[in-house]
């Protein structure tokens, strides 16, 4: 068996998300290649070599690539699967991979395996389904399995090895089937927030956006990551990628603070891999407490500045 880990960055670093990816795939085989595909790529590259577990780097240095477009990089990854010997086809399961998994998938003529949370084998393994009510058992007679992994669930792999790399040539005929046209992307100097250790987010309790910078000081002094639950991205709150939750964002820092949400079950199947969760909410029958480590019954209001004088 071989598997190969399709490799998310940002031209420069390699995600963690992959890095979580790459562990979940040497649980499959022990023979593990990973794919680059980008423009100008040789940080990753140089990042890359050095992980362990992984057999060879192959990757695709093209302009087209630059902008990552998965009907692009879909073309491109059957171009270079041809003729190879691979079991298993990875992706993190992320905007990334949810873009580009079900692309891939569809192509080969295979059903995708999403969002995995376990590995019993190369054929067998968990998801979660219902908005994480239930854990699925599935097992694939494939005889290549696309399959999206939640790095949340996964320890990202450790990198002081130095692995060979190989050049996969696009040949010239291939074609771009989308053309870039503009990204808007908000600028932030915050922790990216799939991979922040402390997250703070707030809810519907906020009221409107503008009590949202009583979540700022706070987070800056923490040098957490802001989010939010889906009601107060609906309400027009905060922008879109700040929604954590079942339909946002799934986190898994090492403190995760709730203030002014009520803890939906969307919301919880965002948050319940956090190693920690504490809340802020005024009213004491609120869900999101039956799912805390430690809860505050209160004004929120009141206690955030109260809680950023004492971070001084």
């Amino acid at each position: 068996m071989k598997s190969l880990v399709i490799i998310e960055h940002d031209g420069k670093n390699i995600k963690q998300t992959s890095l979580s990816t790459i562990t979940a795939a040497e649980q499959i085989s022990k023979d593990v290649e990973v794919l680059v595909l980008g423009s100008n790529i040789s940080g990753v590259l140089e990042n890359l070599k050095k992980t362990d577990i992984i057999s060879k780097v192959n990757y695709c240095d093209e302009d087209f690539l630059k902008h990552q477009i998965a009907e692009n990089l879909s073309e491109v990854i059957i171009s270079f699967l041809k003729d190879k010997e691979f079991t298993h086809i990875l992706l993190p399961s992320s905007t990334f991979g949810k873009n580009l998994g079900p692309k891939i998938a569809t192509i080969l003529d295979v059903q995708q395996i999403s969002d995995i949370i376990e590995i019993f084998d190369h054929e067998t393994f968990a998801r979660p389904i219902y908005a994480g009510n239930a854990i699925s058992k599935v097992k694939s007679k494939d005889s290549l399995k696309v399959i999206t992994v939640r790095p949340t669930c996964f320890e990202p792999c450790a990198q002081n090895s130095n692995v060979s790399d190989e050049k996969f040539e696009v040949s010239s005929n291939q074609s771009k089937s989308v053309e870039f046209v503009t990204y808007d992307q908000s600028e932030s100097d915050r922790p990216e927030l799939t991979s922040a250790k402390i997250v703070i987010s707030g809810g519907r309790g906020m009221q409107n956006g503008e009590n949202f910078k009583l979540l700022e000081g706070i987070a800056d002094k923490l040098g957490a990551a802001m989010g939010a639950s889906r009601a107060a991205v609906d309400a027009g709150f905060v922008p879109n990628d700040w929604q954590v939750g079942q339909t946002g964002k799934i986190v898994a820092p090492d403190l995760y603070i709730a203030v002014g949400i009520s803890g939906a079950i969307q919301h919880i199947a965002g948050i319940k891999d956090s190693k920690f969760i504490a809340c802020i909410n005024k009213d004491e029958e609120a869900p999101i407490f039956n799912f805390s480590d430690y809860g505050l019954v209160g004004d929120l209001f009141e206690i955030l500045p109260k809680l950023e004088n004492e971070l001084n």
